[in-house]
């Protein structure tokens, strides 16, 4: 155990919400704890970084990106539900709460049957390409980040996406720009700050190998040792098939050798395709002549002159002379797409060799030039795919020939997707047999759209899934801070919870502030739109009216003193707490003065939609606003009436009004007040919101307290 003191305590109360109940692990970085919702009871995981931590922006990026998790629903996939903040600046995350063992467990308690890993390898690897398919790659993949649900295999979940921590003796995370994982359970790309998601197809292979095992793999004593032994690949020596195979393929120390995908290697688990074949799989049942080998696609050599033919004599019934001819006239009539897969062009010259899944991958990184590598069915397909990758710029690799379970119209159909794929800036392909697997992201809306309607089919003979972001991949706040800045018309406009490393694909952006219409709100989404991608834009705001947002702007910052305004109507005695009312309805409008406000002078406003200002106290036909006055000898809280019935101000010349049409919308009530008098005499009942801006421009004297409130008018 760690020797510091723990984050929380057993009793605890996070945020109003979350009671702790038990501690479930601590490490370097961070601790682990059961909670329950003291609202809904529902028992949920805590991860909350130490204070140390929580003041780096690495340690926060990563724990913020681990929530960016919460937007892939699948249930081998622990479910992230928020990032929240104590009062303290204690930084948590909350989770699903998963009983059962990790791995790490089953490893020290002696290990798991073979039987059982091939079952938690296809669980993960359905997680990991959920996660991989989402752009995002766990990096720390170890035993004790995949836990078994009620101790069921079939039911492994994976955790701790994104943020490093060092929860066994040894475990050695490291977490920073350059690395992040365990040392025994890295794939040699990541020491030198490298990973992808073949990174993780590395590290599930270590794990299940150290699970079968029942002990940790012996990384080394220092870092030039773990750099030696990863170059090598892992003993699998006494581990049963089919899991030594697939241990070997996800282990192999070049991640180009690896397979291509999570998905390709759940498809070669489900075909039971693992098995390394056998020296007799690739046997032909007719030698061909020894020759040096040609391409697939040449032409066989000119034969000899033969001897003249000898006359000609009748077949025997039944013999094999006619049977073989038959036959390879078939085979150089009708082969078609069929060669592929039954090998039979070995008839004819040296058979290629099989791949099973038979895979190729096309990968274009942001700023670089797209790489091919992988397998292709014979020289015509491989001079294809290269030039059309040459006319991007980029280059295939590694191209061998081989034969696999393919289509007639593989290799046009894959050539066909690349040259689909040349608008985007980013893209990624897979094949693993006949299916394919594109992603791509462009930050430009007309590509976007392009690739959508190219893609909206894949090319006879493929299928799969074909999913292209509106990006950039990663939004930064200045992006939207500008956005935000040419449409302020009624105040500053702020982003909530902007992660400190940028939005992710997916996310969603919470924008706060007030607006003066709804024609401004239409034209900020539309603003922001434009900039975000594949990003949902939150608009929180609130709809004033140009008049409230002048007003807004001018009248001085102040806290509320205390006042409150209540409504009422005039025609029967009846609160209105929503301060709602129709055309017809007769407003009455009270405000409270508190008891501790003894003195001062009181300014109180309505600043309505139309654009004209009403100032109820004090006017020419009330000019007493003096707090003692209106109080008249009373202590306590005092009522002062400022709207009146209809019927009750008539010949008193107070103030009172009925709803009508004509400015409808929402109508701003302010109370001032202040030590002295502020503008020197009486201002008239109405003016204009411009003049009274003006005036509170130019005022000199202090302001003690401001409280508002907000009346509503509207038809029935």
């Amino acid at each position: 155990m760690s020797g510091h003191p723990p984050i929380f305590r057993t009793g605890d109360v996070l945020n109003n919400t979350y009671r702790i109940e038990a501690i479930l692990g601590r490490g370097g970085t961070s601790e682990v704890y059961r909670a329950r919702s003291e609202i809904s009871g529902k028992v949920v995981a805590l991860k909350a970084l130490r204070s140390e931590f929580a003041r780096n922006d690495d340690y926060l990026a990563l724990m913020t990106r681990e929530e960016d998790i919460r937007d892939i629903r699948h249930d081998v996939i622990v479910r992230y539900f928020d990032t929240q903040r104590t009062d303290d600046g204690t930084v948590y995350l909350v989770m699903d709460y998963i009983d059962g063992p990790a791995l790490d467990k089953k490893m020290r308690d002696g290990g798991m049957s073979a039987g059982d890993l091939m079952v938690v390898a296809g669980r993960v690897l359905e997680g990991l390409h959920a996660a991989h398919s989402r752009n995002i790659v766990h990096r720390d993949l170890s035993p004790d980040n995949i836990i078994l649900r009620g101790g069921d295999p079939k039911h492994a979940v994976i955790i701790d996406f994104g943020i490093a921590k060092d929860t066994n003796p040894g475990a050695q995370t490291i977490v920073g720009g350059e690395f992040a994982g365990k040392y025994a359970y890295a794939a040699p790309e990541q020491l030198a700050g490298k990973a992808d998601a073949r990174t993780d197809l590395y590290s599930l292979g270590a794990l299940l190998l150290a699970v079968f095992r029942g002990k940790a793999p012996d990384s080394g004593a220092n870092l030039m040792e773990v750099v030696e032994r990863k170059a090598k690949p892992p003993d699998t020596s006494g581990v049963p098939e089919p899991l030594q195979s697939l241990i070997a393929r996800l282990t192999d120390p070049d991640r180009e050798r690896r397979f291509p995908s999570a998905e390709a290697a759940l498809a070669a688990i489900r075909s039971g395709a693992l098995a390394l074949p056998s020296a007799d799989s690739e046997a032909t049942v007719i030698v061909p002549r020894k020759a040096a080998p040609a391409p697939a696609s040449s032409p066989p050599p000119a034969p000899k002159p033969a001897p003249p033919a000898p006359p000609k004599t009748a077949a025997k019934k039944g013999g094999k002379g006619g049977l073989i001819a038959a036959l390879l006239a078939v085979l150089a009539l009708g082969l078609g797409g069929a060669e592929y897969a039954t090998g039979a062009l070995g008839l004819f010259g040296p058979s290629l060799p099989l791949e099973k899944p038979f895979t190729l991958s096309v990968t274009r990184d942001e700023g670089a030039a797209p790489v091919a590598t992988g397998f292709v069915p014979d020289q015509e397909v491989a001079t294809r795919l290269s030039a059309a990758i040459a006319e991007q710029g980029g280059a295939a690799t590694e191209l061998p020939l081989a034969r696999g379970d393919i289509a007639e119209t593989w290799g046009a159909g894959v050539v066909d997707l690349v040259d689909r794929l040349a608008g985007l800036p980013e893209y990624r392909l897979l094949v693993a047999d006949n299916q394919v697997q594109v992603e791509g992201i462009t930050s430009i809306r007309s590509d976007y759209e392009q690739a959508k309607a190219d893609l909206a089919t894949l090319p006879p003979g493929l299928s799969g899934t074909a999913v292209i972001e509106l990006g950039p991949r990663i939004l930064g706040l200045r992006a939207v801070q500008s956005v935000l800045a040419t449409h302020e018309d009624c105040g500053p406009l702020s982003v909530i919870n902007a992660p400190a490393q940028g939005w992710g694909l997916a996310a969603t952006i919470q924008i706060s502030g007030r607006i003066a219409s709804a024609e401004s709100q239409a034209k900020l989404r539309a603003a922001l739109e434009a900039v975000i991608g594949n990003r949902v834009a939150q608009l929180d705001l609130e709809v004033l009216n140009p008049t409230l947002c002048l007003l807004d702007a001018a009248l001085p910052t102040a806290f509320g003193g205390g006042l409150s305004f209540t409504f009422g109507y005039g025609d029967r005695d009846e609160p209105n707490p929503q301060a709602r009312y129709l055309v017809g309805e007769n407003p009455v409008i009270d405000l409270t003065i508190p008891a501790d406000m003894p003195d001062g002078y009181l300014y109180v406003s309505a600043l309505d939609v139309s654009g004209n200002i009403f100032h109820l106290i004090p006017n020419v036909a009330r000019t007493d606003n003096r707090l003692s006055d209106l109080r008249a000898g009373q202590a306590g809280p005092v009522t002062v009436r400022l709207a009146y019935g209809i019927e009750e101000a008539k010949g008193t010349g107070r103030i009172a009004f009925a709803v009508d049409d004509s400015a409808l919308g929402k109508t701003r009530l302010v109370a001032i007040v202040s030590d002295a008098p502020l503008f020197g005499g009486l201002r008239p009942i109405t003016e204009s919101a411009g003049s009274y801006a003006k005036a509170l421009g130019e005022l000199t004297t202090p302001i003690r307290s401001l409280d508002s409130a907000v009346l509503t008018t509207a038809r029935p």
